[in-house]
């Protein structure tokens, strides 16, 4: 197995990562504990979760994932296992979280409260990577990485690292951190596949400059480069056949997104180029994201242990430059689908 390292720390991870946040809602405790069992049986060290998943967000079950991954570590030598979670974002946000009365912020109340939350689910003493799960507008940034840089300072978390963040964001971070001598956020988890190449326009440079590494989340835009919503209906329990009929217009907003028409044209012509050579689709979307220098770890999701083994066929797959100007046509062909 490969390992990288994550920015300029000590975590070395494996190039897949696995995501949780469909554990306790679109997959029970049993089949969790399969497809974290097969992953780590396959040789990978890395887990991300957060304290907000289980996804979609709901106040009745927030927490869930934590716990679900808590009770299967137990019997695991932890220092074996790289994970990493999240402190809900500020409810100024995108969206507000169904977590503290929805009063969320990267504060030192609610960063205190969070990981404590998440220790005790977790069943740990400690959290590998620690990473803001999307920024806080209105409470300043030396603030949240003092209280960070604490928690670092006291061995409650080895490393920082940030979600959802611009190329401002980020950098006006690490910058403060630099001048004020605080750790810095060694990582960025952001949206990143073939549908959506955003990261690539300004935040690539950021992260090969300074030696942050890009943790991509949704390497198959939703599932969507699985090529199943390529057919005449949504599959039935698909996620964004549930968001698209939810009465939340967040959930229906990302539906479009992720689902749309053009979206969906420029998946076909990726199947297309896939089957060309004689590669699923799914492991041509992992391979694609594993290979940038700039990437540590991609993650990804199952809702079934059986849906891992073609995604882990993508650490034997290598994009040949042939290949990769075939996939870069067609994204030039429907620029930036997703937006």
């Amino acid at each position: 197995m490969e390992y990288r390292y994550i920015g300029k720390s000590g975590l070395r991870v494996t190039p897949i990562c696995l995501g949780t946040m469909t554990f306790g809602s679109f997959t029970d405790k049993k089949e969790s504990f399969k497809i974290m069992d097969k992953a780590y049986d396959f040789g990978i060290n890395f887990f991300d979760t957060a304290e907000l998943y289980p996804v979609p967000p709901k106040a009745e079950y927030a927490g869930d994932t934590e716990e679900i991954i808590g009770e299967w570590l137990k019997d695991k030598p932890r220092d074996s296992i790289i994970i990493a979670s999240k402190v809900a974002g500020a409810a100024n946000g995108w969206f507000v979280p169904p977590i503290r009365h929805g009063l969320t912020a990267i504060d030192r109340f609610h960063i205190t409260k969070a990981l404590d939350g998440t220790l005790k689910r977790l069943k740990t003493d400690y959290i590998d990577l620690y990473q803001v799960h999307w920024p806080d507008m209105s409470v300043p940034i030396e603030e949240t990485l003092y209280v960070l840089d604490e928690f670092v300072k006291a061995g409650k978390i080895r490393y920082i690292g940030t979600s959802n963040d611009s190329a401002y964001g980020l950098t006006k971070a690490n910058e403060v951190a630099r001048f004020k001598n605080l750790a810095r956020f060694e990582s960025i988890q952001n949206n990143f596949s073939m549908l959506n190449r955003r990261f690539l326009d300004e935040l690539a440079m950021v992260c090969q400059k300074e030696d942050i590494s890009l943790l991509p989340y949704s390497p198959l835009a939703g599932g969507v480069l699985s090529g199943k919503y390529n057919q005449k209906e949504f599959p039935k329990n698909a996620r964004f056949t549930h968001y698209k009929e939810s009465e939340n217009p967040r959930l229906r907003a990302q539906a479009e997104r992720f689902a749309n028409k053009r979206s969906l044209e420029l998946t076909q012509k990726y199947i297309q180029i896939a089957n060309e050579y004689s590669v699923n689709i799914a492991t041509l979307a992992i391979a694609w994201s594993m290979q940038f220098d700039f990437v540590a770890s991609t993650i990804i999701g199952a809702t079934t242990n059986e849906q891992l083994d073609i995604l882990f066929d993508a650490l034997n797959f290598k994009i040949s430059d042939e290949l990769n100007q075939k996939l870069d046509k067609a994204h030039q062909e429907i620029l930036y689908p997703m937006g």
